[in-house]
């Protein structure tokens, strides 16, 4: 049965290659439809393919694709410049991305062009822009559905599915003025930090093409790496916008449950509210976010999406100045597994440049039984056992990929559940939340973080102020996951990201710096220092700094269930007395 919301065009059973074969097809022609058409790539390609784009697009089509999405919207409601100039810009600088990293489903110039002129034409008449996002290119991840397109979320056996309507949220973008140009890859089973599929094959890292853009959403974190876009739609169950905003150098937020509608995607786990899936967005810019998160819940989707909270958009009411007591913990590491060094460095150096700053204070925070959490979360993500998935791949012989091998066969708790057992695992997750929420509000009375296991004479991290104070923490400080873009079949520790989706916590993913193979060395840690093996399989994972070099340094803000405006102003407030990412642009 194809998910609810899609139509199944009825034809001949066929296998997993031929179909494809047919998505490789319309995807480049989708592509050759750009015009005018775009100049050959060069013969030889660095592993960095960052810098190539500029060397094939004019002086115009450059300027235009590297505006950070805010001051786009300006241009575009000012008259600057106009939805089809700019949209023709993406197009172009898009189709580029995917032939250096393989990172869209298929272009929609037809459409967008269309979109565009009709809206140079309403501002023509109006003399005013059609509302906040007027001509505003955006990307979309292939599984929110489009009216009239296929919808197949990365199985080759739903290729044929077409969505009946637009989701939810993307109506409210299309409302507000926005122009969806590109459709970007996810992986088969949509549970992997890597986007790898049989119908698209593998999307690859624009700093290092021999890595991983990471996933799920990681043909829209390729995609804006190479500025093919500025403002793109993701979505997160375990760490699938901030883990690709990470690696590819931009910012992402995963917002709390129930803030930004979800009617109109395409998952197996769709309505399924075991751990809470997010829409949300990604972009080349921290303003971006709240550009996106302000459209979006201003216009009131629990209106016609009752599941929705009816909490509005207030930013003002966390509005940061220098006068303002602010706390922050830092956690080094979850007690699982250590991050490798450039990581390391960079919540080091953050953290010791903001404990400088006077109304911060900077507190230690101790990962509470994050092994526990991944626990609940394993069992919950696949309460049948992963019979869905198996049942979907088997209707056209599509082989399993490595890494939803990992997740659903090699998990070992993964299990068919009873409703009593699925029950209990529900209840572990409310108590989890509870303690979790204890731990927070004992922040007030100070704690310490504990030591790290021995790692010769490395030092411990940051000297953080411990002792406490009246009030609690505001957000915590920490790493996106152990390391940067990793290498292909490799991102198998989602501890770092995926315990918020539990506790559902809205975060923040930001760049920091770039990995210096001079400063982040390999070093050998004694076998008995590792945490545990999950540890020891990721430290060997950082074998060679010199592969890393220059690629993203990342890191994650996170807060209290619905406080997603207070996750951004810290953010911003952090940018403006750091001035982040330390490195430059990235």
């Amino acid at each position: 049965m194809p998910p609810r919301g899609v139509k199944n065009k009825k034809r001949k059973k066929r296998t997993w290659d031929e179909i494809g074969q047919e998505a490789h097809a319309h995807r480049d022609a989708s592509v050759d439809e750009v015009r005018p058409s775009l100049p050959q790539l060069p013969a030889t390609l660095p592993k960095d393919v960052t810098g190539v784009p500029e060397t094939l697009l004019d002086e115009f089509e450059n300027r235009i694709t590297q505006e950070p999405p805010e001051r786009l919207v300006e241009m575009l409601a000012k008259g600057e410049v106009t939805a089809t100039a700019a949209t023709n810009a993406f197009l172009r600088r898009a189709a580029i991305a995917q032939e250096l990293t393989n990172c869209i489903t298929e272009l929609l110039p037809q459409r967008a062009l269309a979109r565009a002129a009709y809206l140079d034409t309403y501002y023509t008449t109006h003399k005013r822009p059609i509302g906040p996002l007027h001509g505003l290119p955006i990307s979309v991840k292939e599984h929110l559905g489009m009216k009239s397109l296929r919808l197949h979320a990365g199985y080759s056996a739903w290729w044929d599915n077409i969505a009946s309507d637009d989701a939810h949220v993307l109506k409210i973008l299309w409302n507000a003025g926005a122009v969806f140009y590109v459709r970007t890859t996810e992986p088969q089973s949509m549970m992997h930090l890597e986007t790898d599929s049989v119908l698209y094959g593998v999307t690859v890292c624009p700093f290092n093409t021999a890595l991983s853009a990471g996933g799920s959403s990681g043909g829209e974190g390729a995609l804006l790496g190479l500025r093919g876009s500025c403002l793109g739609v993701g979505t997160d169950v375990g760490g699938s916008i901030r883990n690709p905003a990470a690696l590819n150098g931009l910012y992402g937020l995963k917002p709390t449950g129930f803030r930004i509608p979800t009617d109109g995607w395409s998952s197996i786990a769709a309505g399924a509210d075991n751990v809470i899936s997010c829409i949300g967005p990604l972009s080349t810019s921290l303003a971006g976010l709240s550009l996106f998160m302000r459209v979006v819940i201003t216009a009131k989707p629990w209106l016609v999406e009752p599941a929705m909270i009816p909490l509005p958009w207030t930013p003002q009411a966390h509005a940061i100045t220098a006068t303002t007591k602010l706390r922050i913990g830092v956690m080094l590491h979850d007690d699982i597994v250590l991050p490798h060094p450039p990581i390391t460095r960079a919540l080091t150096l953050l953290s010791e440049k903001l404990a400088a700053v006077p109304n911060v204070t900077v507190v230690p925070w101790k990962a509470h039984v994050h092994d526990e959490a991944w626990a609940i979360l394993s069992s919950l993500y696949y309460p049948d056992g992963g019979r869905g998935d198996a049942e979907i791949l088997a209707q056209t012989d599509e082989p399993w990929r490595p890494l939803t091998e990992w997740i659903i066969k090699e998990n070992p708790c993964v299990k068919d559940l009873s409703p009593a057992e699925l029950g209990y695992w529900l209840e572990e997750r409310e108590e989890y939340r509870r303690e979790y929420a204890a731990r927070w509000n004992a922040t007030g009375s100070g704690f310490g973080m504990g030591s790290r296991p021995g790692i010769g004479s490395r030092p411990d991290g940051p000297g953080v102020d411990g002792d406490g104070g009246d009030d609690t923490v505001d957000v915590i400080l920490c790493p996106v996951g152990p390391g940067v873009a990793n290498r292909h079949n490799t991102a198998k520790y989602w501890g770092y990201t995926a315990v918020w989706n539990l506790l559902d916590y809205p975060a923040a993913v930001f760049p920091v710096d770039k990995v210096d193979a001079r400063v982040d060395v390999v070093y050998s840690r004694p076998r008995a220092s590792f945490m545990s093996g999950a540890d020891e399989q990721a430290w060997r994972l950082y074998d060679d700094a010199q592969e890393f070099h220059g690629l993203p340094v990342s890191l994650q803000l996170v807060s209290r269930r619905f406080e997603d405006e207070k996750v951004l102003a810290v953010l911003d407030y952090i940018h403006r007395v750091v001035e982040l990412p330390f490195c430059g642009k990235i």
